[in-house]
């Protein structure tokens, strides 16, 4: 599946060691928002924590932002 933009911008923040509520407020939405696109995005990438995240975007060259 897929990313769409918002959900590969939270994976960016994600990356770069941001936490959900630094996300939230970075993006002006509201924690419960972010931490749904943070589940959707381990659920499409099939990754199970944040370590495999990161190792997913390592093995594809994804930067965090």
């Amino acid at each position: 599946a897929t990313l769409s933009d918002r959900e590969f911008e939270v994976m960016q923040l994600l990356l770069a060691g941001r936490s959900l509520k630094e996300i939230a407020a970075e993006l002006s939405l509201s924690p419960k928002t972010v931490s749904t696109f943070h589940t959707r995005i381990w659920e499409k990438l099939r990754v199970r924590s944040d370590v495999e995240l990161v190792r997913y975007a390592q093995k594809h060259g994804i930067r965090g932002g």
